[in-house]
């Protein structure tokens, strides 16, 4: 209730980056205090790729680019966290505005453009936070297509970053579902994503290596490339990104329309984010995990994803509508 009255009097009124860098600030100071472990810890245990979890539920991709906050995430209870998306070569991101709220939705719409520090400054912070003796969650490190790189030079581009930061990884999450970088969902194409996972997985020293796909990807292309992580003998999937659809919102189609393009996230990609789990499960039968995210807020829908197939489930969005406690409500 605290939080709810803060966002709706505070942290709503603020430029939506500025509020995340905000919130940033304060859990990752909480943190250096000793604050956040006071907080009780879940114990329970929840194994997945070969890993132990302290529960079923992460932060998705896109909170923590550069991997300054996995402490605090830890210690806010998230079982996970997956940095990134990071690319081989630092990069900006898109011009500013490129997030906006959609309270009536509880939704976001982004295009940040995979702003980050780039995979060497990454990695050399992961190398740092692993030798400092830190209480470290899962950290799962999610690589993407550098913008200034041709398309077809995304294999060489790939690989660079899984070389570097593999080391320092749980998992590695690669990336060909992002609206916001032009030609990567191009990647989803099995001819296109076969090179460029059989190249990460040659750099991936052994560790797990999951692809990211797209809500708006047909049924048929979703079986297509849930064969070709079954055959290339991948841990997984992740489903889903953000989608470029704009449906079934309650927010004035003007106002959205305004805000242009970008991945929507939020409650709206709930049921479709469940048909792909179920549609991913059967495909993939048991062997392969499947990381379910897209409108996950509750911990009903949390157990629903379970139930339906899910190793983990993550979430991004709710952080921003429910808090910094939201992570650990849900595992708890």
């Amino acid at each position: 209730m605290l939080y709810k009255a803060i966002f709706r009097v505070f942290l709503s009124r603020l430029n939506p980056e500025t509020a995340h860098h905000l919130g940033m600030f304060a859990i990752r100071t909480a943190s250096a205090l000793g604050l956040l472990k006071l907080l009780p810890k879940n114990n329970k245990k929840f194994s997945a790729l070969g890993l132990e979890f302290n529960g079923p539920f992460g932060i998705a991709a896109g909170f923590d680019k550069n991997a300054h906050a996995v402490v605090a995430l830890g210690e806010l209870g998230f079982s996970h966290v997956e940095i990134g998306t990071v690319t081989a070569i630092a990069q900006p991101g898109n011009e500013k505005p490129r997030l906006f709220r959609l309270k009536a939705d509880r939704a976001l719409i982004n295009r940040m453009g995979f702003n980050n520090d780039g995979a060497e400054v990454v990695a050399k912070r992961l190398q740092d936070l692993r030798a400092s003796g830190k209480k470290l969650p899962v950290i799962g490190v999610n690589i993407g297509k550098s913008k200034v790189t041709p398309v077809e030079d995304a294999v060489v581009d790939y690989r660079k970053s899984a070389m570097l930061l593999a080391p320092f990884a749980d998992y590695l999450a690669v990336n060909v579902s992002s609206p916001n970088t032009p030609g990567l969902r191009s990647l989803q194409d099995v001819k296109a994503l076969e090179p460029i996972l059989v190249a990460v997985q040659k750099e991936a020293l052994g560790k797990p290596v999951l692809v990211k796909i797209a809500p708006d990807l047909s049924d048929e292309d979703i079986i297509e490339v849930a064969k070709l992580a079954k055959r290339l003998g991948l841990a997984g999937v992740i489903a889903t990104n953000t989608t470029i659809t704009r449906d079934n919102l309650k927010t004035p189609q003007d106002k959205v329309a305004a805000m242009g393009a970008g991945g929507l996230s939020g409650p709206v990609l709930n049921l479709r984010s469940i048909e792909v789990l179920k549609l991913l499960r059967k495909t993939l039968g048991q062997d392969l995990a499947v990381i379910s995210v897209g409108g996950v807020e509750t911990k009903d829908q949390v157990l629903e994803r379970l139930n339906a197939g899910a190793n983990l489930v993550q979430g991004y969005t709710g952080f921003i509508y429910f808090g910094p406690f939201w992570g650990r409500k849900l595992n708890r």
